[in-house]
């Protein structure tokens, strides 16, 4: 049975029609997907807007390359999610020996400008933002993303015990930088 004329197409609907070069259905998939790939980049990319924007973009772009490979084993949500962290993770490799920028202090609010909970909020952002690249991206993956350290050692090319290992490092380093705030 074939669905209404009027019905809205599925997320595989819109990848079939995607991956044969349909580019409005690779336009409604990235609307659909976006925000979500956006937030997690924006977290690896510790918390910087440009650098998470690129990253998107990125990840964006090796989607619609790759979307002949997806093989429809797992939502497409999931395989671009996926593909997306991994873009955020080579870049983070390819900066190691780079210091990751800070956010512009100047750019933020005065904390009577914000509500309480949301200057807890900025806070924690920077305070994650000034962790070295791969224990932060131990701690957003693990803590923020849900991820089992043999993922993110896998994804990470470490060691299960690394990973922990860093996540421990980080949330240390965490404490300390939100210790100098009080």
């Amino acid at each position: 049975m074939s669905p209404a004329p009027d019905a809205l197409p599925t997320d595989t609907d819109d990848v079939r029609a995607a991956a044969g070069g349909d580019r409005h259905a690779f336009q409604r998939l990235y609307r659909l997907h976006v925000d979500r790939i956006y937030g997690a980049l924006y977290r690896l990319a510790g918390y910087d807007h440009a650098r998470a924007e690129d990253l998107t973009q990125d990840a964006f772009v090796r989607a619609w390359q790759k979307l002949g490979e997806f093989r429809h084993e797992s939502a497409f949500g999931t395989w671009l999610y996926r593909l997306a962290v991994n873009v955020a993770l080579m870049d983070i490799r390819a900066r190691n020996a780079h210091p990751v920028g800070f956010v512009d202090e100047d750019s933020l609010p005065e904390q009577g400008e914000v509500p309480f909970c949301a200057a807890e909020r900025e806070e924690l952002e920077r305070a994650i933002a000034r962790l070295p690249p791969r224990a932060r991206a131990v701690l957003v993956l693990h803590d923020v993303e849900g991820w089992r350290h043999e993922e993110i050692a896998a994804e990470l090319d470490m060691a299960t015990g690394t990973s922990k290992a860093q996540l421990h490092r980080a949330r240390g380093l965490l404490r300390k930088i939100l210790g100098e705030r009080s």
